[in-house]
C-alpha cells in the first residue's frame, strides 16, 4: 500500500483497544519475580479495561492464568511472544484523512540484540495487524514505539542516544533515520534530544523522559539534584526544547514533572519514570512508586491532574514493572478508533 498519505496520530486520540502481552518468565531479567509481575500486568490490564477494551496476547500455558485474573473486557488471545514489551514490539498504527488504518510493522531486535531470542517478538505486529485486519506496511529499519512520541500535527520526539545507537541502525545516518520517520509516520519536524534516563537498557527510549502532552506543551521528568546523574542529562534536554520549533513553528511550553528518588534493586539503579504513564479514553494509568516517594508521587498526581482535567487518574504500583526495566507505557500499545 502507499503509506504517503498516512500520519501517525498522538495518543489522546480515542482508542479502539490497546495491546497488551503477557510476560514470560523465562524472557525475565529476574524470573524469581514473576508472580510479582504478572499481578502488576493483571492490575493494569484491568485499569485500561474500565475505560476500554484491552487485547491481551498470551501463550497456549498461560491462557487460564491470565484469565483467572484478568476481568472480562480484557479479551486473551493466544499469539506466541518471546518478552511482553508491546510497545516495542507491537505496531505502530497510522491514518489517513478519512480515519482509515495501516500498521508499521518495525524491524525488532530486541534494543540492540540486548536479549535472545526474539524471533517471535519480530513477528507480533504483523500477525497481530493480519488478526484485526488492518493492513500491514513492513518498514525496513529498527525501530521500537517507546522511542517516539508524536503530537499529531507533524512533530515527533526522539532522543540521539537511541535512534543513532549503532545497534540499531549502524548504516543509517541521522538524515536518513529523519527521511524514514517522516516516510512511514507522516511527520514534517523531529526534535532529537540528547539522552534518555541514566542507565536505561532501551538506551534512552524518550517515553521515560518527555511527552506531548497536546500540540505546542511538553512534559519533562526534570533532575534537579546535582549528585543524580539524570541531573546532567535532564537540563541538556531542557536546554533543547526551549530552543526547538514545533512543525507549526510554534516555541514549545514546557511543564515539568519531578524526579523520584532514586532506587536500587540487586544493586542495579532502576530508571523510575512518571513519564511512562498511558493515556485510555477518558482515562491516564500513572505509575508511583510509594514509600520516601510518596510525597513525589502526590505532586505528580497534582500536576498531572491539572494537564488533563477531564481524564480520570488511575495509579498503579510501579515498582513490579520498573525491576524489569520498563512501566506501563512499554507495555502497551494503542489503537486509534478508525475504519479498518
Amino acid at each position: 500500500m502507499n503509506i504517503k498519505n498516512y500520519q501517525m496520530p498522538a495518543e489522546w486520540e480515542i482508542h479502539e483497544r490497546t495491546i497488551m502481552e503477557w510476560p514470560v518468565k523465562d524472557a525475565l531479567v529476574f524470573p524469581e519475580n514473576y508472580q510479582e509481575v504478572a499481578k502488576s500486568y493483571a492490575e493494569v490490564a484491568n485499569a485500561i479495561a474500565e475505560f476500554e477494551p484491552v487485547t491481551l496476547l498470551v501463550h497456549e500455558d498461560t491462557f487460564e492464568e491470565a484469565k483467572l485474573v484478568c476481568n472480562k473486557n480484557v479479551e486473551l488471545l493466544i499469539l506466541p511472544h518471546n518478552d511482553a514489551w508491546c510497545r516495542d514490539n507491537g505496531p505502530t498504527f497510522v491514518w489517513n484523512k478519512e480515519k482509515e488504518l495501516a500498521g508499521i510493522d518495525w524491524m525488532f531486535n530486541a534494543w540492540g540484540e540486548r536479549f535472545k531470542p526474539y524471533d517471535l517478538d519480530n513477528q507480533v505486529a504483523a500477525k497481530i495487524l493480519n488478526i484485526l485486519n488492518v493492513p500491514c506496511v513492513s518498514a525496513d529499519f529498527v525501530l521500537e514505539g517507546g522511542s517516539i512520541h508524536v503530537d499529531g500535527e507533524g512533530t515527533l520526539l526522539t532522543t540521539k542516544e537511541c535512534l543513532l545507537n549503532n545497534n540499531r541502525n549502524p548504516l543509517l545516518s541521522l538524515t536518513d533515520i529523519e527521511a524514514r520517520l517522516k516516510n512511514y509516520l507522516g511527520i514534517q519536524t523531529v526534535i532529537w534530544l540528547n539522552r534518555g534516563l541514566f542507565g536505561d537498557e532501551t538506551d534512552g527510549h524518550v517515553d521515560n523522559v518527555a511527552c506531548f502532552v497536546k500540540p505546542g506543551v511538553v512534559l519533562i521528568q526534570a533532575c534537579h539534584d546535582t549528585q543524580n546523574p539524570n541531573y546532567e542529562y535532564s537540563h541538556e534536554n531542557l536546554n533543547i526544547l526551549k530552543e526547538a520549533k514545533d512543525a507549526m513553528g510554534r516555541s514549545l511550553q514546557i511543564v515539568e514533572l519531578p524526579q523520584p528518588p532514586r532506587r536500587f534493586y540487586e544493586g542495579v539503579e532502576l530508571t523510575l519514570s512518571y513519564m511512562n504513564y498511558y493515556l485510555v479514553n477518558g482515562g491516564l494509568i500513572l505509575p508511583v512508586f510509594g514509600g520516601d516517594a510518596e510525597s513525589c508521587d502526590q505532586e505528580v498526581i497534582r500536576i498531572l491532574s491539572k494537564l488533563y482535567p477531564e481524564r480520570q487518574i488511575v495509579t498503579v504500583d510501579g515498582m513490579g514493572l520498573i525491576k524489569e526495566g520498563g512501566n506501563v507505557h512499554c507495555i502497551t500499545q494503542q489503537m486509534p478508533k478508525g475504519n479498518h
